[in-house]
């Protein structure tokens, strides 16, 4: 199947274009034909070219402009053809042109953004379907910030901690690997012929300056092999959850993410409550707003097991990433008729834990760092002078 492109009259005399997928050119014609449409042209459209997801900046800035014309009570679609107007890249401002023209055009929202998923973070259609449905989207996008904020700062803090420590160890990679190619071979053969044997500890090290370029390709090698492997499980839901899986796992970073997307799923179900939705809508458009695979697939869990009639409790016997003191305060909440407020309190409160472990990992992962570089450049150190030590007992 091909894309074509088409322009064609109503009835009316109204212009209209827009593209088909069809077989061939005249199959194209015959189903214009029958919308009853006065075909001017039929061309095949050329494929566009891959493009990158928007940078995290950016989408950051685009997210809270979006937010505060939203809570102005500007329509969707016009607010997005205002922020068009406004950014700097003509990349984006195309690509929100193109949205409001969709959305303008009776597309549903979700549809809209779920077509450009490879330039917006996943689940974003989901989190403004939710807003929009419920009236909160201002409030959604605000919730939505937070987290992107909180997120951003744990990857600024991540990059300040390794940053020092690298740039340390890639001066001290430069000067050792000249000392052991151009130094420590001169007395190795010396040793040889007094019948002793380089260290293997500096072996190691001359065979790694020796083979630098090799060594620094492989590395690099990895590098890319990480992020590739990375993007290519960012494509697909069963990747998303692998990656969710292996970053709650990881001390610190885990605690931080997995807070974040539960105060995330409070905040949102609290604004949702407070639209009138029932429980497992909440769930459901909440969990979609958090940006977490996992919490969607448990949410959609959680949800059809109260539609059957068990209490929430019940139904999240098999939840492994939403805690039971989650639910239970939940279900507490429901009894009292404090559900909103309860979920407020949640969402504050796995905030604040979020926090107070960027602030722990902020206060680790430096020494750690610097222990890391420490330890490789005392080994260095004592691999360089380890023959020397050899020759001096050998000439005592």
């Amino acid at each position: 199947m091909a894309t074509f492109q088409y322009r064609a009259l109503t009835t009316a005399g109204r212009l209209m274009t827009g593209t088909l997928e069809a077989a061939s050119h005249d199959q194209v014609n015959e189903m214009l034909q029958e919308m009853q449409l006065d075909v001017n042209s039929i061309t095949q459209a050329q494929p566009e070219k891959a493009k990158t997801a928007i940078g995290r900046n950016e989408f950051i800035l685009f997210n809270q402009q979006l937010a505060s014309l939203t809570k102005a009570g500007v329509p969707l679609e016009k607010g997005l053809r205002e922020l068009a107007a406004d950014v700097g890249t003509r990349s984006m401002r195309k690509l929100i042109n193109d949205l409001a023209s969709d959305l303008e055009a009776g597309e549903g929202i979700e549809a809209a953004f779920e077509k450009r998923q490879k330039h917006f973070p996943p689940l974003y259609g989901q989190i403004l379907k939710a807003g929009v449905k419920t009236g909160r989207l201002s409030e959604m996008l605000i919730s939505l910030n937070r987290h992107l904020e909180m997120t951003q700062h744990t990857r600024r803090m991540i990059f300040e901690a390794m940053c020092y420590p690298l740039v340390i160890l890639a001066m001290a990679a430069v000067i050792l690997t000249a000392v052991f190619t151009m130094i420590i071979p001169q007395y190795a053969s010396l040793i040889a012929d007094m019948g002793f044997q380089m260290p293997v500890l500096t072996k190691f090290f001359i065979g790694a300056a020796r083979h630098s370029v090799t060594c620094l390709a492989a590395l690099g090698a990895m590098v890319l092999a990480f992020f590739l492997l990375r993007s290519v499980l960012s494509g697909f839901v069963r990747g998303r959850c692998f990656k969710e899986r292996l970053l709650m796992k990881m001390p610190f970073l885990g605690r931080v993410y997995r807070n974040s997307i539960l105060s995330r799923l409070a905040d949102a179900m609290a604004l949702l409550i407070g639209s009138g939705c029932d429980i497992p809508e909440c769930l459901r458009l909440g969990a979609g707003a958090s940006g977490s695979e996992k919490l969607k697939q448990e949410c959609e869990l959680l949800a059809g097991q109260i539609e059957q009639g068990f209490n929430i409790m019940e139904a999240g016997q098999l939840c492994s990433t939403i805690p039971r003191l989650f639910l239970y305060s939940v279900q507490l909440g429901a009894q009292r008729n404090e559900l909103q407020d309860n979920l407020y309190s949640l969402s504050e409160m796995y905030a604040q834990q979020a926090k107070s472990s960027q602030m722990k990992m902020s206060v680790v992962l430096l020494p750690l760092m610097l222990i890391l570089v420490g330890g490789i450049l005392a080994t260095a150190v004592m691999a360089m002078f380890l023959p020397m030590v050899r020759m001096i007992s050998i000439l005592s």
